[in-house]
């Protein structure tokens, strides 16, 4: 009780300072209920109550700084089901978690972290970034091949920030829509080093992105676009890097391709339709479960050969929005559909319901994994 204590008087100092000019605060707190129906097991209940606190320092005009932290209570099933769970909330960003457990029981966790903290120096048309940040390398909404320092998955629903890393970077900006930028990563014993340049330009009314550089010691070379047809988001993605001579299928699979194309559309009525598909050249067509492993270690976003993604979302009411989205695996059948329901209640209050339905034989990407579903309260401030 006496680190929740000190966490609610964190929030509530903070909120007070953030009416200093210099100082900006905010962030939110969220309430998730989770059940959770797997093949011949009871139902598992789940409860998640998370605080984050977000917060900027300008001490000049070029200068600022960023330390974001968020804490999270576990409770329920997803303790009790899941060996060693505390240690499976570390992050893996580089140079240590920046995190602890707070406590630990049976059927309870609680964790608290960092996960970001940088200072960022931009004079004139430079900018500078250094520490626990997000490089958001990529243009789809969904797969993103060459966005090598913080790859993401759609499904983790509840962590909007997305993952950081910890890295320096340096931008100049040639124009007010291009630039060229340098990011560095150094490796650690579970992290791999990571140094990527970019060149950002804006071309026929699209966005093009020129990349190269080397991860794990392999070479990486790649590019991206964003514009639009007939009204129409129309992005995409591509990847080619070296192989590892110990993830090798064979002594002539030195190089692999990594690509996804998107298209997107928003109907005047608010309906909004997405479509995307990815195509990883060392992805299997069978048995995608046991392939994991090596997906992860290639940097693959999936270990399927091919994926697809459907989304289709409607407003059915001013202050309530409807969506649905399918990952499916077309090699071994299986897939994952994904509803929710987001009601505005009053400002910075939201509700939202969701639901995860696999579907596929075992040993397939998306098989066995089950039915879950969630009920989410969320207030910013």
């Amino acid at each position: 009780m006496k680190r929740i204590g000190v966490l609610l008087l964190v929030l509530s100092t903070a909120t007070a300072r953030g009416q200093l000019s210099s100082t900006e605060i905010g962030g939110y707190i969220k309430y998730l209920l989770s059940r959770t129906d797997l093949p011949s097991t009871a139902p598992s209940y789940g409860h998640l109550l998370h605080a984050r606190l977000n917060t900027k320092w300008f001490p000049s005009s070029t200068l600022s700084g960023v330390l974001e932290l968020r804490g999270r209570a576990y409770y329920g099933g997803i303790v009790e089901d899941t060996p060693d769970f505390a240690n499976s909330l570390k992050s893996n960003a580089g140079f240590g978690s920046l995190g602890s457990v707070l406590w630990v029981d049976r059927k309870s966790v609680g964790y608290g972290e960092i996960d970001r903290v940088y200072l960022n120096w931009a004079p004139d048309r430079w900018q500078a970034t250094l520490g626990r940040q997000r490089i958001a390398w990529g243009t789809n909404l969904v797969w993103n091949p060459i966005d090598l320092f913080n790859p993401q998955s759609v499904l983790d629903f509840d962590y909007e920030e997305r993952p950081a890393t910890d890295a320096a970077r340096l931008q100049y900006y040639t124009s007010e829509v291009s630039k060229v930028e340098l990011a560095v990563k150094p490796g650690t014993a579970t992290s791999p080093a990571i140094t990527g340049g970019q060149v950002t330009l804006n071309r026929w009314d699209y966005d093009f992105h020129f990349l190269g550089g080397s991860r794990s010691g392999q070479w990486f070379a790649g590019l991206g676009w964003a514009g639009d047809i007939l009204g129409g988001g129309f992005r995409g993605e591509l990847l080619t890097s070296g192989v590892p001579l110990s993830l090798r299928r064979s002594p002539s699979s030195d190089v692999m391709v990594s690509t996804a194309v998107s298209g997107d559309y928003t109907f005047p009525s608010s309906f909004y339709i997405h479509t995307e598909v990815m195509f990883n050249s060392e992805g299997v067509t069978s048995e995608a479960a046991l392939a994991r492993l090596r997906a992860q270690s290639l940097g693959l976003l999936s270990p399927a050969r091919w994926s697809l993604y459907q989304e289709f979302s409607y407003d059915v009411t001013p202050l309530v929005r409807a969506s649905v989205f399918t990952l499916a695996n077309p090699s071994d059948g299986s897939f994952v559909i994904f509803p929710s329901a987001t009601w505005s209640v009053v400002t910075d209050l939201d509700l939202t319901a969701i639901a995860l339905i696999f579907g596929g034989p075992p040993r397939t990407e998306f098989g066995g994994q089950g039915t879950s579903a969630f009920v989410r309260i969320k207030w910013s401030y």
